[in-house]
């Protein structure tokens, strides 16, 4: 129900307070917390008090507030994406023993790239994505196949929308990014370079489930001069492992 001038619901401000939560900002104060969620301070102490007392969020000994355990402990049980990272990461692993950089696992979210696990090696090169965090779809290896195998709705509504420049050479022009979407469908890859970090280049492939709907990208995150075809080869590889295995994980 509704209960506040604005019509918005207490779950609604409940998830604004949980979102100014990110991978840079894991602890925070209640009054930033109010800034940010854009909540009177009072209503913003009041709902972080309550939030504390049902471990949803926990307080440290300067009074910070960071998400609690019991979140984390709720958001894995019966979780899709858990349940997709078990599947994948005996494929992951194999991936990244061979190509001993970055191999990451990505999921469409809310108009995004969500990156639902990574493995690096300790010597690997620049790579500025995280668990749990997000990239534009159209700025990434992984969401450019993600965007390539959307519903056209998406392509449109992300495509006609203003497109960030992640690093110089991320493509904003969306004539240019349909036929790079159009190249990924027909060749079943895409090689990035640059589109995320100028040093670096990014090469993913889509990961199926039994009937052939894309529901992940696989993808390695390697330096601009390293050679990509031994990298296509273990991605096709793993996705077709992965696939496989999809089907004893997920219902």
């Amino acid at each position: 129900m509704a209960n506040s001038p604005s019509g918005e619901t207490v779950t609604e401000r409940i998830v604004r307070v949980l979102e100014t939560f990110d991978t840079d900002r894991t602890v925070q104060t209640a009054s930033g917390i109010g800034r940010r969620a854009g909540l009177p301070s009072s209503t913003a102490h009041r709902m972080v008090a309550d939030l504390v007392e049902c471990g949803l969020l926990e307080r440290d000994e300067e009074h910070r507030v960071r998400l609690g355990m019991r979140l984390w402990e709720l958001a894995l049980r019966g979780s899709h994406a858990l349940r997709l990272r078990q599947a994948a990461l005996p494929f992951m692993e194999r991936v990244q023993a061979r190509v001993r950089e970055h191999t990451q696992l990505a999921v469409l979210e809310n108009d995004e790239t969500l990156f639902v696990e990574r493995l690096s090696h300790p010597q690997a090169g620049a790579n500025i994505t995280r668990i749990a965090g997000r990239l534009p779809l159209h700025a990434s290896s992984s969401g450019l196949v993600l965007l390539a195998h959307g519903p056209r709705e998406l392509q449109d509504r992300v495509l006609g929308a203003p497109l960030e420049a992640v690093s110089p050479e991320t493509v904003t022009d969306p004539a240019r990014l349909r036929r790079i979407l159009a190249g990924i469908r027909r060749d079943g890859v895409v090689v990035a370079p640059g589109t995320v970090e100028t040093v670096s280049t990014g090469v993913a492939v889509p990961v199926r489930e039994g009937r052939g709907r894309v529901i992940a990208a696989l993808s390695v995150v390697l330096p601009r001069e390293a050679p990509t075809r031994p990298a296509v080869d273990e991605l096709r590889a793993a996705a077709t492992g992965i696939s496989a295995a999809v089907g004893a994980h997920l219902p």
